[in-house]
């Protein structure tokens, strides 16, 4: 009897074919996500490749500080006007007082002259009429002295008279004559006290303002006169001349500097700082430098916030003595300390930052850099701080993305 042959499902020619189209399947899947990944080819000798490290994070800033005295005083010149003379050369050591140079300005010159004698022609007219004043008191004076005279010699004779004609010795009629002359010279010497009592009043209120007057000419007279003299520059303190550089026949304007006396009682260090740290640097915080092999302290004593070309400046004294070798425009590296040391993800810098602004980068794992978004927090002039995104012993590209930022997947070559 004949038996029903069951026919295989899968024979070893459909799993073959099966297994093929299954490769060229994946094959062509694969194919297909490299197309939308964007690849770039990069040669490893041409890329930066850095571990994301894990330790004691500095937060300090490396600065590049100039040495400066610690008090520099700036001359200048009240007038403007044309070098005539000059009697001192840049860095010599001076003391208060000392002749510098002189302007010239004619103008300038004539004008203060003209003024001199004008003050000096109303001070004198002011000092006559002090004169008349104390001539005309003193005339007065001479008056009243010969009519008391007279009135002596009236009261004399009318007392005299008043006797003999109660005695009827002189007639009535004489009599009336010396009491007229008695009373003429006690009335006009009445009337003359009251005129000197008033003359007096009204002279030493002219006199108050005579002298007044007189003070104020004679204080613009003295300020005229220094005008004149401050033509001839003088050192304003004792010191070294510094950014002094005259020629003879350079003009200058008024109060433009004409150079600066640093005064030698210490020096201190002036910084640019990266604007990126404006919010971060304050006033009294720490700083040290090496000089000859040894460190010192330094202490943040001013902050300048006005920016220029991307940095802020500031101003840091020694905490404590100095060095003796310091001097003036000399250059040393400091570390300005704005945070104590923190367990921190640490990523070296690079110019890659300059392409993502720390938003993301390029994580290398089995020869391939994939786009990654972290964020960064604080730096130093080594490291970037990583607060998300990456692990420890993980490796990144951190030289420029300049040439493959558009890219999403970065091959590098051996």
């Amino acid at each position: 009897m004949d038996k029903v042959i069951k026919k295989k499902r899968f024979s070893k020619k459909n799993i073959l074919m099966l297994a093929g189209i299954a490769t060229v399947v994946c094959l062509a899947g694969y194919g297909y996500s490299l197309s939308l990944n964007k690849v770039y080819k990069a040669d490893a000798n041409k890329v930066t490749i850095s571990k994301v490290a894990y330790g004691d994070f500095e937060d300090v800033v490396l600065l590049n500080a100039t040495v400066v005295p610690l008090t520099s005083v700036i001359v200048s010149s009240s007038e403007g006007g044309t070098v005539a003379e000059i009697f001192t050369e840049n860095g010599a050591s001076v003391v208060k007082g000392t002749p510098l140079l002189r302007i010239a300005n004619p103008n300038a010159l004539s004008a203060y002259t003209s003024s001199e004698t004008s003050i000096i022609e109303q001070i004198n007219q002011l000092r006559k009429l002090r004169l008349d004043l104390e001539q005309n008191q003193r005339v007065m004076k001479q008056d009243m002295m010969v009519i008391e005279n007279s009135l002596r010699t009236a009261s004399r004779k009318y007392k005299i008279d008043s006797t003999l004609f109660a005695k009827k010795v002189i007639t009535r009629e004489e009599f009336n004559t010396s009491s007229q002359d008695y009373d003429y010279y006690k009335d006009r010497r009445s009337i003359l006290k009251q005129a000197m009592d008033q003359e007096s009043q009204s002279r030493k209120m002219q006199l108050s303002q005579i002298d007044f007057s007189i003070g104020r000419m004679d204080e613009s007279l003295e300020s005229i006169r220094q005008n004149i003299e401050n033509m001839t520059i003088k050192a304003p303190v004792s010191g070294r001349l510094s950014s002094y550089d005259p020629v003879i026949g350079k003009s200058y304007g008024a109060n433009e500097m004409l150079g600066k006396i640093d005064v030698m009682q210490g020096y201190k260090l002036q910084a640019g700082v990266d604007e990126y740290y404006i919010n971060r640097v304050k006033e009294g915080q720490r700083a040290n430098c090496e000089i000859n092999g040894k460190n010192y302290q330094l202490l943040v004593r001013k902050v300048i916030p006005e920016v220029t070309s991307g940095q802020f400046q500031i101003e840091l004294v020694f905490d404590g003595k100095s060095a003796d070798e310091l001097r003036r425009g000399l250059s040393l590296q400091t570390k300005l300390t704005l945070s104590d040391n923190s367990k921190s993800l640490m990523l070296s810098q690079g110019q890659f930052f300059q392409s993502t602004g720390g938003n993301w980068v390029y994580v290398v794992k089995d020869g391939e850099a994939r786009k990654r978004n972290i964020k960064v927090g604080r730096k130093n002039y080594l490291y970037y701080e990583v607060m998300e995104g990456l692990q420890k012993d993980e490796q990144v590209i951190t030289s420029s993305y300049d040439q493959f930022n558009q890219y999403d997947i970065i091959q590098i070559k051996k």
